[in-house]
């Protein structure tokens, strides 16, 4: 038996420097599964083929490529696109077509949202993504907490900027002083935005600032904040995440937080597949030139999952599959995996928070360490001053005259009015 995956990546275009991982990572998992001629359907020898196309990161291109794949089910399963906008195309075609449709890619939340029956959510919600931001936020022993959340307009953004909000207004978070203080919505030009916005965390004393937004936009705001003279000392952007965020930034990258969906120094001993040190070693083999990023470890959990539920449902078929991961419970080198019955969420994943040091990421939520055993803080604006409850901080001791330039314990007249 063959069952053929289906789906478009973006091999060009925006998104192509993401799609082209996902396009590596999808080979090798087809690759490792028919070597191993261990998945057995119904107790028939199965084998994966691949019909991969390229959207060019369109949606109009994206939804002629799914209206085709579902139209004649060529295709046995069908993998979703990389993005959450060109998701948002894809998901419909693939409801109204009975189509299971496999969500390694759009992480917004709309879609566990529209009432679909047949989507299966990989990867964590946008209205994660900050949650661990907000949880830093909590354990940084700076008096008050004055947030600002730079958004753009997408879905996802919005959905990003939502979940940071109600993590914020949460109980534990108000009492121990995070408050949103500053709210922006909308494009960000370098040449105008700050000009409008940066007057406003002047006035409000903003010491914390997230972006959420496309990669572009989110680099622009850390660079615009990182250039001024505002003096905010902790900075967290989605774009953090991924790899070449140092190496566009350079040194304004330093101490920057971002959350990630993946990374391969995690240790982690997965039911199914390869650990993600090994996967990483595997996708360097095939071609990748770096440590790959989250869309590839995304795409490969995606496939190892589908060979579970095909196994556990004995049979292709859409209504039977999604029952099959609805009872999935396991783990691959991305993580936990298990999904709301009803909705298709992504339940059991995890977000990590990471924070570029010394041009490497660090993770720092869930568990902090480096090789040293301590995380040294970068040296000006960026400076913490303030130390972790759950992450044991050392400071080089030239920075000793910068420390008292963030933890300024008064509150200001529109604090009163709020708390």
């Amino acid at each position: 038996m063959k069952i053929t995956i289906g789906l478009s990546l973006s091999l060009t275009g925006e998104y192509a420097p993401m799609g082209r991982q996902a396009e590596l990572a999808i080979h090798l998992f087809v690759a490792d599964a028919n070597a191993s001629s261990a998945l057995r359907v119904g107790g028939e020898r199965c084998e994966f083929a691949l019909e991969c196309h390229d959207d060019a990161s369109d949606p109009v291109r994206c939804v002629e490529i799914y209206r085709s794949l579902c139209a004649d089910r060529r295709a046995g399963v069908i993998f979703g696109p990389y993005s959450n906008r060109l998701a948002r195309v894809a998901a419909p075609i693939a409801e109204q077509s009975g189509r299971l449709f496999i969500n390694h890619g759009g992480a917004g939340d709309e879609l566990y949202e529209k009432g679909y029956k047949l989507i299966v959510g990989v990867l964590s919600p946008a209205s994660d993504y900050l949650r661990g931001f907000v949880r830093l936020l909590t354990q940084l022993k700076l008096w008050r907490k004055r947030v600002a959340i730079v958004a753009s307009k997408s879905a996802f953004a919005r959905s990003v900027a939502s979940g940071f909000e109600r993590a914020a207004g949460e109980r534990a978070a108000r009492r121990r002083g995070v408050r949103v203080r500053v709210k922006w919505n909308g494009a960000f030009d370098p040449n105008s935005t700050p000009a409008r916005l940066f007057p406003a965390l002047t006035r409000n004393r903003v010491n914390a600032l997230a972006s959420a937004g496309s990669y572009d936009h989110d680099v622009a705001v850390m660079r615009a904040v990182a250039e001024s003279r505002l003096n905010i000392p902790v900075l967290g952007c989605v774009a953090a995440g991924v790899a070449r965020f140092a190496s566009d930034l350079g040194e304004l990258s330093e101490g920057i937080v971002g959350p990630s969906q993946w990374e391969d120094s995690v240790e982690l001993e997965p039911a199914l597949g390869p650990t993600p040190a090994e996967f990483s070693r595997r996708m360097r083999t095939v071609g990748a030139a770096d440590s790959p990023d989250y869309p590839s470890a995304q795409i490969y959990a995606a496939g190892l999952l589908t060979a579970a539920a095909l196994a556990s449902a004995g049979r292709c078929d859409d209504a039977m599959l999604r029952a099959a991961f609805s009872d999935l419970r396991t783990t691959t080198m991305f993580g936990d995996f298990s999904i709301d019955r009803v909705t298709g969420r992504q339940l059991g994943h995890q977000m990590l928070l990471v924070q570029w040091h010394r041009g490497r990421k660090v993770i720092i939520v869930p568990e902090a360490h480096d090789d040293s055993g301590s995380l040294d803080f970068p040296a000006g604006w960026r400076l913490l001053i303030a130390g972790f409850e759950a992450l044991r901080l050392t400071r080089p001791d030239d920075l000793d005259d910068n420390k008292n330039e963030a933890g300024d314990p008064d509150v200001d007249e529109d604090e009163r009015d709020h708390d």
